[in-house]
This record gives C-alpha cells, sequence and structure tokens, in this order.
C-alpha cells in the first residue's frame, strides 16, 4: 500500500470513527448559500479536528501541520468530501492566509497567526473587491497610512464572505498616495472586532447573508502587519489567489458529483427522464463533471512542477458555469412545483437554493468575463482590452 493509499485509509477511519454523537448530525451542514447553518456546531467539529491533528494538513510540521504532500492533500479533500462531513469553518485562513504567510511573512507573523489558523482559534476573511474594483482588483481605492507605529485604514469592502463570523481580514489596501492600477498597494492583517470596523451583512437571492460591506473608517491595525514589503500588495494578493484555486478543487468537485447523481435521481422517479431533451442536459452534465476533474488533475500537475499554467482560470470558469447550469437543469427536472416554496416565510428547497446560489459562482474569485479576458490576453497573446 502505497503512502496515499494509506493517508487516504487513515482519513477514512477517522471520520468515519468520529463523525459521531454530537457531530453526526452535521454531515452535509453549511456550504455555499449554506453557510448559516449550525455555525457554532461546525466550529465545535473544526476545533476537534485541530486537536486530532486534522487541520492544516498540507502546510509543513514546523508550523502545525503534516507536511502531506500533494497527493495526499488531494485524498484529504476527497474523503472528507464523501464523509459528507461539515463545510469547514477556517477555510479561508487556512487555505489562503496561512499558504500566503509562508511563503511572503516574516517570522515573528507566522508565529503570531499561524498557531491560531491552526487551532482554529481565529477565523479569517477576505478583504479583495470593492464596489468601483470587483473583479478588476487592480482598481481598488481602500487606503491606508502609516501614523506612527500603526496603519490606518479607510474605504469599503464588498462580498466579503463570512466576514460576521471573523475576527481578522487580509485587505489589499493602496499605501502610496497618487499611486495607479498595480503600484503603491500593499497587503495588510486588520483585526475586526475594532473601533472602526463596519460589517454589514448583505441579503442573497437564498435569504441567506454570507456576503457583507466592510466599511474601514479610520480603523487601525500595527505597523508590523503588512505582508511582504510596502507596495508589493499585489505580489502577494495574486499568490493568494493562487493557493485559492488549490487542491481543495477535488473535494468540490465530490459535491458537485453528488448533487448531480441527486439530480438524476430526481429526473427517475418524477418522469422528468422520459424527456429526450432533459437525458441530453444530464448527459452533457455528467461529460462536463469529468472535464473538470480532468482539468484540475492537470492544474495541480502544473502546481507540484512549480509552475501553475492557465488551468487555473480554464477550471474557474469552466466549473463555475457548469454549477450554475446544474441549478438550471435542477429546475427544469423540478418542473412547475420548483417555483414553489417549500414553506412560510421563505424556505427553500435544496434545488432552489442550488439555483439561486450558483448564480454567484460565475461572478465571485474572478468573473467568466475576467477570467476571458486573462486567457485571453495572457493565454493566446491577444491585444489586451482597451481600458479607459
Amino acid at each position: 500500500m502505497s503512502n496515499v493509499e494509506e493517508f487516504r485509509a487513515e482519513i477514512r477511519s477517522w471520520l468515519r470513527s468520529h463523525l459521531t454523537g454530537e457531530f453526526a448530525a452535521l454531515r452535509g451542514r453549511g456550504g455555499p448559500g449554506r453557510e448559516h447553518e449550525a455555525h457554532a456546531e461546525r466550529l465545535a467539529w473544526e476545533r476537534h479536528m485541530a486537536a486530532e491533528g486534522w487541520t492544516c494538513v498540507g502546510w509543513p510540521k514546523e508550523y502545525g501541520g503534516r507536511g502531506a504532500s500533494l497527493e495526499q492533500q488531494v485524498a484529504f479533500h476527497e474523503e472528507y468530501a464523501l464523509a459528507d462531513a461539515p463545510a469547514r469553518v477556517g477555510h479561508i485562513g487556512e487555505q489562503l492566509l496561512g499558504p500566503t504567510l509562508i511563503a511572503f511573512g516574516t517570522p515573528e507573523q507566522r508565529e503570531r497567526f499561524l498557531p491560531p489558523i491552526v487551532a482554529v482559534e481565529e477565523l479569517w476573511c477576505q478583504g479583495y473587491s470593492e464596489p468601483d474594483a470587483g473583479s478588476d482588483l487592480a482598481n481598488v481605492r481602500t487606503r491606508a497610512e502609516r501614523d506612527g507605529g500603526q496603519w490606518v485604514v479607510t474605504g469599503q469592502k464588498i462580498w466579503t464572505s463570512q466576514a460576521h463570523e471573523s475576527d481578522w481580514c487580509f485587505v489589499v489596501a493602496r499605501t502610496e498616495p497618487g499611486s495607479v492600477r498595480h503600484q503603491g498597494l500593499s497587503y495588510l492583517l486588520v483585526p475586526l472586532r475594532r473601533p472602526g470596523v463596519d460589517i454589514r451583512p448583505i441579503v442573497q437571492l437564498t435569504g441567506t447573508s454570507e456576503f457583507n460591506e466592510v466599511f474601514f473608517d479610520g480603523a487601525r491595525t500595527d505597523a508590523e502587519n503588512v505582508v511582504g514589503a510596502p507596495g508589493d500588495g499585489w505580489k502577494v494578493a495574486m499568490a493568494t489567489l493562487g493557493f485559492e484555486r488549490g487542491v481543495s478543487t477535488l473535494g468540490q468537485q465530490v459535491g458537485f458529483r453528488r448533487e448531480l447523481e441527486a439530480v438524476i435521481d430526481l429526473a427517475r422517479h418524477n418522469g422528468a427522464a422520459a424527456d429526450p431533451l432533459i437525458r441530453d442536459r444530464i448527459a452533457r452534465a455528467w461529460i462536463g463533471l469529468e472535464t473538470i476533474r480532468f482539468n484540475a488533475l492537470r492544474m495541480l500537475g502544473g502546481v507540484a512542477a512549480g509552475a501553475p499554467g492557465p488551468e487555473a482560470s480554464i477550471g474557474k470558469i469552466f466549473w463555475a458555469t457548469w454549477h450554475r447550469e446544474l441549478g438550471e437543469l435542477a429546475m427544469d427536472v423540478c418542473g412547475a412545483g420548483g417555483m414553489l416554496a417549500a414553506g412560510e416565510p421563505y424556505d427553500l428547497t435544496d434545488w432552489q437554493r442550488l439555483y439561486l446560489f450558483s448564480r454567484s459562482d460565475t461572478i465571485y474569485a474572478g468573473s467568466n468575463e475576467i477570467q476571458r479576458n486573462i486567457i485571453a490576453e495572457r493565454v493566446l497573446g491577444l491585444p489586451k482590452e482597451v481600458r479607459p
């Protein structure tokens, strides 16, 4: 048995024996559009995982991880999803900020911030998008100025996932007055539970509020809480985006497969499968899911070789569009009954929630339009889009 197979068997056995008792009811809870579900209980589960050494498995051992290989990390995320374990609450700290600090942080920053991420004692959110700088991150206008031993942050971020549950936010802010586009940006670690921070949840089509507006009005963070040199924020922010599209995508696809299988089962039971057009769309959805998986494996192969390529942008636009279309297929399989809420005042079925929330898949983490520009300009070498 290979090391990967042994690792897979170990995490599978652990999940089988620990997703029991008080944690058994958490199976399938949380996730996109459902982050409000059992948050406190999922946090307790994740801290239990931490106590057993199952958080941050891909981090080096010296920083509290297991030093798992890329193949072992893939196995972990796949087995976690196959067990229908609850959605992770510390994902952003573990998968995005932690690797960024390991790559760019100072020894003092790693000592201060990594242990609470491993222990799930501090939760993080990502302060990138703004009202006038969504996928166009280089257009951010949130600014930060040095005031003695602190940075003073003023501006607004939007679509900030889980900000209302987070303790800290990593913020891209403009720290050089008069700078434009990619220059003069810095990557700051900003505490949220302080004066000068106002978090306002945004009610979504699903009726839930996992996205937020975050207003900084003279919010302060210590001067040493800048990752990389001041002005190098673009480079650090791009590295974080690279980590965002990492090994956890394989676990995401297990969830996609479960959703597709449930749609197929519904079509068989309510007669929708008799429609040849529905059967054709189901077949194309299955083919698309296989394509997503193989592209992800190709992307991870590039990461392992130290040179991630265009697969990340290709993968993002493909899975986002596929998932949105799966939501549309699910509603068509439901038929006219899919237009009725499950209960008062706005109780949605799983299919309705999938349809509504998957609309955001093609917007967050880089909109489809921006991904097409990246592929066109950086991969195909087409002329750059004319900008004002």
